[in-house]
């Protein structure tokens, strides 16, 4: 590429596009960050990539300079990690997104990764540090909007790592809605359902529970929390994502 040539024998790719297509600038942009652009038979994603005047600039045939879809990314957060802003010595999540990041599962979703799938990225739900599995980022303000006003009733599902010897009756009462202590006092539990997957984890699918609290409700019951993982959230699940990694929400998944 020619980002090294010197200023006065290059220009922007996206003036080069736009006096080439007769087009304005901003769809010329437009057409370079949806990856309609290649440079010498190279993909270019940066209108502000300066190019030669000997070098071949392409536009795919047909395209349209329409701005890119909203996006919204599931990926298996792993242990450790923060939903939101890096801290301290905490990395965010957020971070491990990248092309080299995506799953690579079979799926019929023909999109091309673009570096705006990684930016002005929401995201709702969170679990606790120490938890890994299914975080949701989203472009999307119709997603994000349902998300964080219903988010809390859609239905969780975790498996839950558990120590120590459960009460008596403990399983029904977490079954129940039992009460914790909370900032005014105690807060009785929506009912959930828990069941045992092996001797050691259980799986909860709750509405209205906060997984933080999922430790709090183990403890009242004689049990510690050893490991937390989300599988999924309402109707979308985490599928065969490896930790660290994601995929698109597909288009006809609905949470």
């Amino acid at each position: 590429m020619s980002e090294n040539l010197p200023e006065k024998e290059s220009i922007r790719l996206a003036k080069r596009l736009a006096e080439q297509e007769q087009c304005s600038r901003r769809e010329a942009e437009l057409h370079i960050e949806a990856g309609n652009v290649q440079v010498d038979g190279k993909l270019v994603l940066v209108p502000e990539t300066r190019v030669h005047a000997d070098q071949v600039v392409t536009l795919r045939h047909g395209a349209k300079p329409e701005a890119i879809p909203p996006v919204t990314i599931l990926m298996n957060k792993p242990a450790g990690y923060t939903q939101g802003m890096a801290y301290g010595r905490v990395r965010s999540a957020h971070s491990l997104l990248s092309e080299a990041t995506l799953a690579a599962l079979d799926t019929p979703m023909p999109l091309l990764v673009l570096p705006q799938h990684f930016k002005n990225l929401e995201s709702f739900l969170t679990i606790p540090l120490p938890a890994n599995g299914l975080i949701v980022y989203t472009q999307d303000k119709r997603i994000a909007r349902k998300l964080k006003e219903e988010g809390a009733w859609l239905e969780q599902e975790l498996i839950v790592g558990v120590e120590g010897q459960i009460d008596e009756g403990g399983l029904e009462l977490l079954q129940q809605g039992l009460p914790i202590p909370g900032g005014n006092g105690q807060r009785r539990m929506p009912p959930c359902h828990v069941s045992w997957q092996n001797e050691s984890h259980l799986r909860f699918a709750l509405k209205g529970i906060a997984p933080e609290e999922i430790e709090t409700m183990c403890a009242a019951v004689g049990l510690t929390v050893t490991s937390l993982r989300r599988l999924r959230i309402g109707r979308v699940s985490l599928a065969k994502v490896p930790e660290g990694q994601w995929r698109y929400l597909m288009p006809w998944e609905k949470f």
